[in-house]
């Protein structure tokens, strides 16, 4: 029987942002510490992977480097040059070396000085008062 693999997968309720100054910080350390060149992470469009070691296998791919975890990312969320954290899974690898969604987080926001404690977060609108999907709270 198979047994399924552990992992911390949570939604960032309200998401964490980071404003342009920030984001710039932290995209910039994460392309000095990508895997392709020694380091630990590799970050694209949508999403920030961070290894337990830097990539060493034939032509640039994985080798023996294990996932640690990943946080989803959206570029240009809430404001063009922002960046929205809203999703973050630790592998069971991770969880199994000590890895949190906070420390998971924190380890790719101190270049900016942030951490997922301090971090600027989404403003939650005021849901409307009225329930828009019921017929007796429309107005003709």
């Amino acid at each position: 029987m198979a047994v399924a693999a552990r992992e911390d997968v949570r939604m960032i309720r309200p998401a964490a942002i980071l404003d342009e100054r920030a984001g710039a910080q932290v995209l910039q350390q994460l392309r000095r510490l990508d895997v392709s060149a020694g380091g630990v992470w590799n970050a694209t469009s949508s999403l920030w992977q961070r290894y337990d070691a830097p990539w060493d296998g034939a032509g640039g791919t994985r080798g023996q480097a294990q996932l640690i975890g990943s946080v989803a990312v959206m570029y240009d969320s809430p404001h063009r040059h922002e960046i929205t954290i809203y999703k973050v899974t630790v592998t069971e690898r991770g969880l199994g070396q000590g890895w949190t969604v906070e420390s998971l987080c924190d380890d790719a926001l101190i270049w900016a000085g942030l951490t997922m404690a301090n971090c600027p977060r989404a403003e939650l609108g005021t849901p409307p008062a009225a329930d828009p999907f019921r017929a007796s709270d429309r107005r003709a």
